[in-house]
């Protein structure tokens, strides 16, 4: 075979590949085609809004529109215009509010103190402190006082009773003659000494040591009549009346007598032991 024939075969080769590769590509467009729309016609359709169409934004606004129709409207309250209380009127209920606290208070205090007056009244009239006790036999109550070594403690009459020597009568109607209820009980060989300290009012124990009172307070000393030996009480020891009849000893604390003066010493007792507060002096 020559050349020629070569060639010749070779370009009739070629053209049938040619038209075959031609009339493929013309199906395969024609085929991609089918149900789509050109580029030009896309282009064209851009911006139109198709009337029948339904989309998801139009879904979302009918929703939310039937939302809103849904919702229930409150109807409108009507209010009652406002008026000012009338100025009068407050200021006579601020007066009688004032008037009846003051006139509660008052009547409280009265009924406090109408309380406190018959309580004092009736502690008197039924024989507590305050009213006349009677606290025994003569000779009972001697006993006692020797029996606790020359102090005897009467707690209904908030009192000491003591001796009182027969040998100081003489002295002590000069200082005593005058409380005529103090200086019988002596005539009878008894007194009775208040318990509170004349100074700031402590109650007075007796030292059993001294044989005298001596307050724990301020060191306020007395022998054993309630004679101030020491210390700052501005006097001796207050004392009650003391009555006996048919040797009943009645001690009236219904009414309280000063203490003698200071320097005052009827007995001549001096402290017959070592003192249970301070030392004696300071007169």
């Amino acid at each position: 075979m020559n050349t020629t024939t070569i060639i010749t075969l070779a370009v009739a080769v070629l053209i049938v590949l040619g038209l075959a590769l031609v009339l493929t590509s013309v199906k395969r467009n024609d085929s991609r085609g089918i149900g789509t729309l050109k580029r030009e016609t896309r282009r064209k359709d851009v911006g139109k809004v198709n009337p029948d169409e339904v989309t998801g934004r139009a879904i979302e606004r009918a929703a939310v529109a039937a939302r809103n129709t849904a919702l229930a409207t409150r109807p409108v309250a009507d209010v009652e215009p406002w008026s000012p209380p009338d100025a009068e009127t407050v200021g006579v209920a601020r007066r009688q509010f004032l008037n009846r606290a003051t006139g509660s208070l008052l009547g409280a205090s009265l009924g406090a103190f109408g309380a406190s007056l018959i309580a004092f009244l009736w502690t008197s009239s039924s024989g507590g402190f305050g009213s006349k006790i009677n606290i025994g036999n003569l000779d009972t109550v001697i006993g006692q006082i020797r029996a606790n070594k020359g102090f005897y403690y009467v707690p209904q009459a908030r009192a000491w009773i003591t001796e009182y020597p027969k040998e100081g009568l003489s002295k002590a109607k000069v200082v005593y003659g005058s409380q005529s209820a103090v200086y019988g009980g002596m005539e009878a060989g008894i007194m009775a000494l208040y318990q509170k300290c004349p100074h700031l009012g402590c109650r007075v124990p007796n030292c059993a040591s001294s044989q005298w009172f001596e307050c724990p307070c301020h060191g306020s000393q007395y022998n054993r009549v309630g004679e101030k030996k020491g210390g700052p009480a501005p006097r001796g020891m207050d004392r009650f009346g003391v009555s006996v009849a048919n040797d009943i000893v009645v001690v009236d604390t219904g009414s309280v007598f000063g203490g003698p003066p200071i320097g005052t010493n009827t007995t001549g007792q001096e402290a017959e032991g070592p003192h249970c507060v301070g030392t004696a002096g300071g007169h």
